[in-house]
């Protein structure tokens, strides 16, 4: 498991009873997740420090419950990015921090290969969200192009962008469907050198467009194949979905990849470490091919 332990303004302070108590800056929020069965607390005095709590509700949803003043809005960083954090709706903040490894692997591919050939980098974020990867290809000194369907999403990415001071940077933002514009950036000709794609379990696009990962993810991948460039630096994957095994994305890069060019292919979980004890969180699957 990939486990993202470098994080100063993020922590788990405890985890237990199908909840996590989480600090984010200075804030420390309730949140559930599905992972954690177990019923033992092991930091008990900690819960008390909690600003917020997401309580499910019995016919669906939940909402926040304020015990203590939160703001609406404040930032954390991560090394030298620096990102929004806004309580949503659904439990939700704008960041998965648990993603840090994958902004490292990023950083760290675009940066080598920008020192040893000294060529740009044309980076693709597909369902970008609130654009923490986006930011962290920027920072590196990639091109990004980021695509979401949500408007709120992208709003929030170009915040995190100015956020982090790389207004300046070249980064275009598209509200769009994923499958669309990958077909007309095939139509066009255009090529990217990294493919990042984080897509939901099911979602709608811009104009409806239904997503399922069961039925559209390999489509995807195979469509992608037509815009990577001649010289591809990375193809990366990450999911949330239950029940898909990180070896079935690897699978699907290795069908697809083989064809094209050859390279290193991995998989596996990601994860958060608990702060003061050997517990790990899962968090969600990756798949990567890199040159």
């Amino acid at each position: 498991m990939n486990i993202a332990r470098d994080w100063k303004d993020y922590e788990i302070l405890d985890m237990a009873d199908g909840m996590k108590l989480e600090r984010w800056g200075n804030v420390v929020l309730t949140r559930p997740d599905p992972q954690i069965v177990w019923k033992d607390r092991s930091f008990k005095k900690l819960w008390n420090e909690t600003f917020a709590i997401y309580e499910r509700s019995s016919s669906g949803g939940g909402a926040w419950n304020y015990k203590k003043v939160v703001p609406k809005q404040w930032t954390v960083k991560y090394k030298n990015l620096t990102f929004n954090v806004k309580p949503m709706g659904f439990k939700h903040t704008g960041i998965f921090p648990e993603q840090a490894v994958n902004w490292d692997f990023m950083m760290e591919k675009i940066k080598n290969e920008r020192a040893r050939t000294g060529r740009k980098i044309k980076v693709l974020n597909l369902f970008a969200y609130t654009g923490c990867a986006s930011v962290a290809c920027l920072s590196a000194g990639a091109e990004v192009t980021h695509i979401d369907s949500s408007k709120g999403m992208i709003e929030w990415a170009k915040e995190n962008v100015k956020s982090s001071g790389l207004i300046d940077r070249p980064i275009r933002f598209l509200i769009d469907d994923v499958i669309k514009f990958v077909n007309r950036e095939i139509r066009r000709g255009n090529k990217y050198d990294a493919i990042i794609m984080d897509p939901p379990s099911y979602g709608r696009g811009a104009n409806g467009e239904v997503w399922h990962f069961e039925e559209n993810i390999s489509d995807l991948v195979d469509l992608c194949m037509n815009i990577l460039s001649d010289d591809p630096l990375f193809f990366l994957i990450n999911s949330y979905t239950t029940g898909i095994s990180s070896q079935v994305l690897e699978n699907i890069l290795i069908m697809k990849m083989s064809r094209k060019i050859k390279g290193t292919y991995s998989n596996g979980e990601i994860g958060l470490p608990m702060t003061n004890s050997k517990l790990i969180l899962p968090c969600g699957i990756f798949a990567k091919w890199e040159k």
